[in-house]
């Protein structure tokens, strides 16, 4: 199977100033000769963080970069297991530690600045060089989330890892989601311990050398970390650091893993930042997360399977509609959370607005081959899908920071991992592996099934951990899904188990409650006149566009 029907090549990535590709032939933008295992659910992740950052040794470097971040987050449960200790007892044993954590907005809006600010101050001042980086679009955010670990004299260990996942409160559940003891405020639905769902990339080969590519052109950036006089002069007088120590010169990719069959590109957002400002790696803005999206939404024929944070924007509608319009054989399936993460009116009504408005356009392009779901645990509690996760073809797989809306296409600093698997399953000729697995996975904790010894909702980390052979336990899994090998068999077994729980809802939860977690989604009705204040709302606050004026005119990216 080739790779590069799915993939951009560098012109199509359409950034010139980037180094990220400079290392391959012609107009290759991948690396091959890679392993990845998605870590499913913060839990997974942050065991797997904490072991590989307790190994550094001296002369070691670790690298992050941060949406929000939050030092007492203990990575294991436990006391002594904080980011903050993990981090800061790494950089005292002499690995090199370094973090760009988004400055923020203010806390007063539902953000992060005084959490932020906490934990660049604290990391400073055991030795790490941490920064408040507040170099985005007005409005906008850095939104990466990625974390690069090489050992010096050992580059058969390094590791990267690319996701949803924050180092923060609330994401360390697991597949029974019952919640982050730890939690972050949300809107009342989700309870006091929010149920979370997300997904993290583990990538070792190298792939690795590109992700810490990502973090060094941001790094040796020359603007000034922040615009704002005010936070400055707060700096200053602080004593806040905010000059980038020169990195130590970038140890060669490792070399290909042993085995591994897995092509991996890496897509980004970052905004055109106007009025005469511009990232020096990326003249008016890099958009590949959209390009990537839209050259493989033209080659879908079967199922796009996507778990999202959101999924609003015209814009991203209208490149589905037309994969729908000529693709008849398509189905496309979306698990969401219920409702946004902030119950206030100004907050939750432009959001709801916007999903409403794309699904509307989505399923007058599929009708019923388009369903949209949200995900509930076992005593009913909705769960916040803050995962970005999607599968096109059992081919084309995505996980990454990006959300589907028009603010992670074009606004915010965003880093996706796509993978294709050079290696198919037996009898099944041109598809992934590895896409197939990450979709078969999924799909068995939403419905409840059982794989091998471990019944879900359990520990599925297993399955999918970097420390077992690529094909452990595929025929555990396969076995248990064998109705959703096929694409669309997938797409009738989460509408028959849907069908099943909100019947059981509606007829008074009469017997047993049925097996899964899926429910259909259901959004909320609009009025008129709410629709008339939310679509501003929407389009200049909650998803803005941060493309240059040309393209925006031409709807192109």
């Amino acid at each position: 199977m080739s790779a590069t029907g799915w993939l951009i090549g560098k012109a199509e990535r359409a950034n010139a100033r980037t180094v990220l590709d400079d290392a391959y032939p012609g107009d290759q933008a991948w690396s091959t000769g890679n392993v990845v295992r998605p870590l499913v659910h913060g839990s997974a992740y942050f065991a797997h963080l904490a072991g590989r950052i307790r190994a550094t040794r001296p002369g070691d470097l670790v690298l992050f970069t941060d949406w929000r971040g939050d030092g007492d987050e203990q990575l294991l449960g436990e006391e002594g297991s904080e980011v903050l200790r993990v981090l800061g007892e790494a950089d005292r044993r002499g690995v090199d530690v370094r973090g760009l954590i988004w400055r923020s907005h203010l806390d007063a809006l539902s953000f992060s600045a005084h959490e932020n600010r906490t934990l660049g101050i604290r990391l400073q001042e055991q030795g790490a060089e941490a920064l408040l980086d507040m170099r985005v679009r007005t409005g906008g955010s850095h939104h990466q989330k990625l974390v690069v670990i090489r050992y010096r004299g050992h580059p058969e260990d390094d590791v990267a890892y690319v996701g949803g996942v924050d180092l923060s409160h609330s994401r360390r559940d697991d597949a029974r989601h019952d919640g982050d003891p730890q939690a972050q405020p949300m809107a009342p639905a989700y309870g006091p311990t929010p149920a979370w769902h997300d997904v993290q990339l583990v990538i070792a080969g190298p792939a690795v050398r590109d992700v810490e590519t990502v973090f060094r052109e941001r790094w040796e950036d020359p603007t000034p970390l922040s615009q704002n006089p005010l936070f400055w002069l707060h700096d200053r007088l602080s004593h806040t650091d905010l000059s980038p120590d020169p990195l130590p010169p970038q140890a060669p990719a490792p070399a290909p893993v042993e085995g591994g069959t897995h092509t991996v590109q890496l897509l980004r957002t970052y905004p055109n930042l106007r009025h005469g400002r511009d990232y020096p790696f990326a003249r008016g803005g890099e958009r590949s997360v959209a390009r990537g999206y839209g050259k493989a939404l033209a080659k879908a024929q079967r199922l796009v399977s996507i778990e999202d944070q959101y999924l609003w924007s015209l814009d991203v509608a209208r490149a589905f509609e037309e994969t729908l319009s000529t693709s008849p054989e398509l189905r496309v399936i979306a698990v969401l959370p219920p409702v946004p993460d902030q119950a206030a009116p100004l907050s939750r009504v432009p959001q709801e607005f916007a999903r409403q408005e794309t699904v509307e356009l989505l399923r007058r392009a599929g009708g019923d081959r388009v369903a949209l779901y949200s995900l509930e645990n076992h005593a009913g509690r909705p769960v916040y899908v803050h995962a970005k996760v999607c599968v096109m073809d059992d081919v084309w797989a995505t996980v990454g920071s990006d959300n589907f809306n028009r603010r992670s296409w074009t606004h915010d600093s965003e880093l996706s991992a796509v993978v294709v698997d050079e290696a198919s399953p037996p009898g099944a000729p041109g598809v992934s592996a590895y896409a197939r697995r990450l979709r078969l996975a999924l799909a068995a904790e939403h419905l409840d099934r059982e794989v091998g010894a471990a019944r879900f909702p359990g520990d599925t980390g297993h399955l999918l951990s970097p420390d077992r052979p690529v094909d452990a336990d595929d025929d555990a899994l396969l076995e248990v899904m064998a109705d959703c090998v096929d694409e669309h068999g997938m797409f009738d077994a989460y509408a028959a188990s849907a069908d099943r729980l909100d019947a059981w809802y509606a007829g008074g939860q009469v017997g047993p409650r049925p097996r899964g977690r899926l429910r259909r989604l259901r959004p909320p009705h609009l009025g008129p006149l709410t629709r008339l204040w939310a679509r501003p709302m929407a389009r200049l606050v909650h998803d803005p566009d941060g493309r240059p004026a040309r393209l925006r005119r031409a709807r192109r990216f």
